[in-house]
Order: structure tokens, then C-alpha cells, then sequence
């Protein structure tokens, strides 16, 4: 779990993703050798701050997002949203800006009438456009993790194990699902032009709910906000029943991925959201099973060699 502690702790909130991207090339440079095989790195200006991997011949592609929720500093001490961060009074935030790192602390202010407002609290006063992250606060014990940005750090750990076994896929790791998408569009040009690749598996976290529980395995969805076409789901499932790895079927109204990027791009995409559940979603105390993780590695290894 060091890597995944170590992932959770990067500065790379939606827009500014290249201490991400920067820490996985490394990674891989690093480490690759290592992998049943060896993959290629394609990076460039073609795709601003998002990475594939390319293993083999591939015929399934990974997506995993690489950046966070968070909060932006505006004017006269006022923030506002990255995404949809909880907003508890008295949250920790930190970051960087010309005069150096920065530590304050979150204060929701309520006004009559209207919604409550967002400032920080800090010794200083912060340069505008100054982007803030909950403090990262690892905790760990023989069953659960706990820490800030599981969502989606943990689909980037996924991805990275994903990558130690891998023989034939694309892992792409993007930016901006916090904040609605922006570069899947460009991701699915890029590999179905070059790859002939048209189907996915959407490796982020979902909610802990009345349906989807701790500790029994990774979460396949069969929807969200987001339709992914029945044939292709129904394909997943049955490879997940003959593989004995534990996994739940999630159906939401709400939330979205990923996914939702790819279905509405121009190109013919089947994909899939599969992910392990959190509680205290978007907030510093994300909580994930154990058991959810390494079932979600052991699926996405599994389906990925038989898709």
C-alpha cells in the first residue's frame, strides 16, 4: 500500500495534473523492466498531460484519471470548487504559490438567502488562481485505507498494478474528469485511429451505498448518468462469474465517468465502469475495503487477458 499512500499524497488537482503524470512516467521508466512486458510510453503535446501505456497488441483499453478534486483561490480570500469537494468548516487545505507552501484552513461562511460562500484561512494572504487539496492523512488498518483522493488515486494504483502483468491493452491515464472530462475525446481519437481499439474498462471508485457495501468486492455498473451499451456489460459479467472473483452489480441514477466521456465521443466505444466503493466520498477521509482493492486488481487482470 506505499504506492497507492504515496499517489494519494501528489499535488494534481483537475487542470493541473503534470505532478501525476510526471510521478507515472517515472514509475514506469523506473520499474517497467520489471512488467511481463514492457511498455510503450506515448506522451507528447498530441495529448497535453494524459499518458498511454501500450502493451503488446492490444484490444481493450484502461482509463483511469489522474487528477483530484480541490478548490481554487479567487479574490479578497474567497474559493471556489474544483469538481464537487465536501466543503466541512475547518478542513485543512494545502498548496503552493510564488511565496511558497501553504497551509489554511477551510471556512464556510452562510449568507441568507443565498449559498453558503467558501474562503480560506491562512497566516497570508494567497496569489489568485492558487490551487488547494485537502491534506492527506493516511490511515490503515488490517481491513481498510483511509485518505484523501482514493478518488481516483486508487484507479491510478489499480492501473499501475494492472500494468505489472499485462500481455496485450492501453492503459490511459487522463485529466479532468473531476471538472467534466476533456481529454477522453482526444484519448479515443488517438487509439482508435492508431489501435483499432473500441472497448473499455473505466477504472475509478464509486460509492459505498444501500446496494454496494464494504468488503464485497469490486463494484461492476451496469449504469450510472451514464448508458453503457447491455451487450457489452453482459459480456463483463459473464467473464466476472467464471473468474470466482468476489464483485457486486451497482445501478445509480447519478455520477458519472469517465465513460460518460467516451460514449459521447465520436467514436464507437463499448465500455464499462468496475471499481472498488469508498464512503465519505470527495472528502479527506475516503475509506476503501482491502478486500474491494485487491478484488478490483484481480478483476481488471482477469477480464483484460480474456476480453
Amino acid at each position: 500500500m506505499e504506492l497507492l499512500k504515496e499517489l494519494c499524497a501528489i499535488h494534481a488537482p483537475a487542470g493541473n495534473e503534470i505532478k501525476m503524470k510526471e510521478f507515472i512516467i517515472d514509475y514506469i521508466r523506473k520499474n517497467g523492466s520489471t512488467f511481463k512486458v514492457k511498455p510503450e510510453i506515448i506522451t507528447g503535446p498530441h495529448l497535453q498531460d494524459c499518458i498511454i501505456l501500450k502493451f503488446g497488441t492490444p484490444r481493450t483499453a484502461v482509463f483511469a484519471h489522474m487528477d483530484s478534486i480541490g478548490f481554487t483561490v479567487r479574490y479578497d480570500k474567497q474559493l471556489i470548487k474544483l469538481g464537487g469537494p465536501r466543503t466541512n468548516e475547518g478542513t485543512i487545505l494545502i498548496g503552493n504559490d510564488s511565496n511558497g507552501k501553504i497551509e489554511a484552513e477551510l471556512i464556510v461562511i452562510d449568507n441568507e438567502d443565498e449559498k453558503p460562500s467558501l474562503e480560506y484561512l491562512a497566516e497570508r494572504e494567497l496569489d489568485r488562481g492558487t490551487e488547494l487539496v485537502f491534506k492527506p492523512n493516511w490511515r490503515e488498518n488490517e481491513e481498510f485505507v483511509q485518505c484523501c483522493y482514493m478518488d481516483n488515486r486508487l484507479g491510478c494504483y489499480n492501473a499501475l498494478k494492472l500494468a505489472e502483468e499485462l500481455t496485450d491493452g492501453l492503459i490511459c491515464f487522463s485529466c479532468w474528469e473531476e471538472t467534466g472530462g476533456g481529454s477522453v475525446g482526444y484519448l479515443a481519437k488517438y487509439i482508435y485511429e492508431n489501435f483499432g481499439v473500441q472497448q473499455a474498462l473505466i477504472s475509478d471508485i464509486t460509492w459505498k451505498t444501500d446496494g454496494v457495501e464494504h468488503g464485497k468486492g469490486v463494484a461492476i455498473s451496469l449504469r450510472d448518468s451514464g448508458i453503457p451499451r447491455r451487450s457489452y456489460v453482459n459480456r463483463i459479467i459473464d467473464i466476472a462469474k467464471e473468474s470466482g472473483i468476489p464483485f457486486q452489480l451497482e445501478v445509480e441514477a447519478t455520477g458519472g465517468s469517465d465513460g460518460n466521456a467516451l460514449q459521447k465521443s465520436p467514436y464507437p466505444f463499448d465500455w464499462c465502469f468496475i471499481g472498488a466503493p469508498e464512503d465519505h466520498v470527495h472528502s479527506p477521509d475516503e475509506k476503501v475495503h482491502k478486500a474491494d482493492i485487491q478484488a478490483m486488481i484481480d478483476m481488471y487482470g482477469y477480464l483484460m487477458s480474456r476480453l
